[in-house]
């Protein structure tokens, strides 16, 4: 999410005058269509782990506990998605750890 928006600031929001939020936004939009792409993928590998494919009956998909659980889990990976999204954070440095390293002429 911080690289794709650092990226978008950096050659489309020059181009056409993007503000930092709106790249953030825009990064956080690649992010989440990525998270959507990736969504078959991990059900996969939960299958290839041996992870059971719940065998609901409408009855049951329509009970409530299902719904709040499906909602909960969503809320879940999307929250770890965008803590990992800011995983880069730790490599950026501050404007005072920029201006120590600056050389003093």
């Amino acid at each position: 999410m911080i690289v794709a928006g650092t990226q978008i600031e950096l050659s489309i929001g020059v181009i056409f005058g993007i503000s930092t939020m709106g790249a953030a936004a825009l990064g956080n939009l690649v992010s989440d269509v990525a998270g959507l792409g990736l969504a078959a993928y991990v059900e996969a590998l939960a299958s290839r782990l041996g992870l059971p494919s719940p065998n609901l009956n409408p009855k049951q998909a329509d009970m409530w506990q299902t719904r709040l659980s499906s909602q909960l889990g969503k809320v879940i990976g999307v929250t770890i998605g965008c803590i990992l999204g800011m995983f880069p954070l730790l490599f950026f440095k501050t404007e005072e750890e920029e201006m120590q390293q600056e050389p003093k002429n």
